[in-house]
């Protein structure tokens, strides 16, 4: 297991440019930092990265994507139906 204490002030070069639009350089956290510094599997890290950009991107689209993930975050970890 990753020891979080190796994240802590770390500074990601990744994070000074965004490739593809400016929708993340107004947060005081950027979504991406977050969710790697809290090692977020990838489909809560998807929630909050299409929760934080929804006004500012694609709306409705992004709330109607965050919701589709959340979806599958219910039915990966509290699903009643065992699968063969």
């Amino acid at each position: 297991m990753t020891n979080k204490s190796l994240y802590k002030d770390m500074v990601w070069k990744t994070l000074v440019t965004q490739v593809g639009g400016k929708h993340y350089e107004s947060f005081k956290i950027q979504p991406a930092r977050f969710i790697n510094e809290n090692m977020l599997p990838f489909a809560e890290g998807n929630v909050i990265k299409y929760v934080c950009r929804h006004s500012l991107k694609n709306k409705k689209q992004d709330l109607e994507k965050a919701k589709h993930y959340i979806d599958m975050i219910i039915e990966r970890d509290y699903s009643d139906v065992i699968s063969d």
